[in-house]
């Protein structure tokens, strides 16, 4: 064959390719995905730079799969700095100029349910993955939000329930100034009502609060027999290590942490926080699976173990993407939500058996677990004790009592 004809024929081919590669990759489906956390606050080791990271690894994970092929997906992160009018102009740029399509984790309920009614507006998703107040599936509902994880509803009848039922009948909360706080001790203070305990009262701190002594000695003026912690983060942790330092526990009284954290226990260390008891949607330790997802989390993150927040940022990021690549766009949030609820029951690599239902609450087992003695203790954040499985079904509030206003 003539050398012009050659290199002719060899152009043409390489063309040919360059032409294919360019339409295989304007074929993928652009994704982005904004991961909205405390980076530098009380509640960064819950969430903050763990939860982009378990956000990362879904992307990578997915990327391996088939349906992965399909999918383009960029993450970005920034600090919420557990302020709602922060992160609602963070949300905004993201959704007005920078062309994200989903938000995850956002640390704190204020700051979720000021962001709900604003991804609905630019028909987004919100992956509500570090949010505790049950209204995000009630009144503040909406067809773009995913609420996974956990809520105070599911707190409260986990260990609240439990508590009470084993003879805590007298209650009294010390309780976060915030959003967050004030559902928790709402939903709390009902179940040890309906479960014929009472409230002998209630003080309320502000966030990030350094000295918890007259809020302590308060409580312990009551004689109530339980102290309910309705707060988090570093209030938690600060609360307990002075409930301590006053000799609390010894006295007679009994401490319940209704929203506590492996990163919390770690904190605290097992000497302080053995024998406190709370509810979790995941637990590293819990199988083969989860201790796998664990061990590649710690050795991206420092050597820290994952949270039951950063958990669900993984779970959730995955859930997105697959029905992203179902629908093959990211663009309409609310069409992406529907695709997440039609994917049915599934099996989630880190919660079990889950479920979406129509108020957005994420359906999935839940655990009242026991720290461990020091003693017990046998590896690194080797923490909890389960002692019961709360199935999904019941974990959670049931669809009729959460009054979502566009569920008949």
């Amino acid at each position: 064959m003539p050398l012009r004809r050659t290199l002719g024929t060899l152009g043409t081919l390489a063309f040919a390719a360059g032409t294919l590669l360019a339409s295989t990759a304007l074929a993928q489906i652009p994704v982005k995905i904004g991961v909205l956390a405390d980076m530098s606050g009380i509640f960064s080791d819950i969430g903050g730079a763990g939860a982009a990271e378990a956000t990362r690894m879904a992307v990578e994970d997915f990327a391996k799969l088939p349906e992965g092929k399909d999918l383009k997906v960029e993450v970005v992160a920034a600090d919420a700095q557990n302020k709602p009018d922060v992160s609602s102009a963070i949300a905004r740029k993201w959704f007005d100029s920078d062309g994200v399509d989903a938000v995850v984790d956002m640390p704190t309920s204020a700051i979720s349910l000021a962001l709900a009614p604003l991804v609905r507006e630019k028909n987004k998703v919100a992956l509500f993955t570090a949010s505790g107040s049950s209204d995000l599936t009630g009144k503040s509902c909406t067809p773009n939000s995913v609420h996974w994880t956990y809520d105070t509803w599911a707190l409260a009848h986990g260990t609240a329930e439990a508590i009470t039922r084993a003879g805590g009948k007298s209650w009294y909360f010390i309780t976060a100034d915030f959003a967050l706080g004030h559902a928790l001790e709402r939903d709390a203070g009902a179940v040890v009502k309906a479960e014929g305990g009472r409230v002998a009262g209630t003080v309320r701190h502000p966030t990030d609060a350094k000295d918890f002594s007259s809020f302590l000695l308060q409580a312990q003026a009551s004689q109530a027999q339980v102290i309910g912690l309705t707060n988090a983060g570093g209030d938690t942790i600060n609360a307990i290590k002075q409930a301590a330092e006053f000799g609390i526990v010894q006295s007679g009284q009994q401490l319940a942490g209704m929203l506590l954290f492996l990163s919390d226990i770690h904190s605290l260390g097992l000497r302080t926080a053995q024998g406190l008891r709370l509810t979790t949607g995941f637990y590293w330790d819990l199988n083969d699976g989860t201790r796998a997802f664990g061990e590649r989390f710690a050795a991206r993150n420092n050597g820290r173990y994952p949270t039951m927040n950063q958990a669900g940022a993984y779970s959730a990021t995955l859930a997105f993407l697959r029905a992203v690549a179902t629908l093959g766009s990211a663009k309409d949030g609310a069409a992406v939500v529907s695709a997440m609820r039609d994917a049915g029951t599934f099996d989630d690599p880190l919660f079990g058996k889950t479920s979406l239902r129509a108020d957005g609450r994420v359906l999935h087992d839940m655990m009242l677990v026991e720290v461990k003695k020091p003693d017990e203790s046998k590896k690194p954040y080797d923490y909890y004790k389960v002692l019961a499985t709360i199935p999904g079904a019941e974990a959670f509030r049931p669809l009729k009592d959460g009054g979502c206003p566009f569920v008949k």
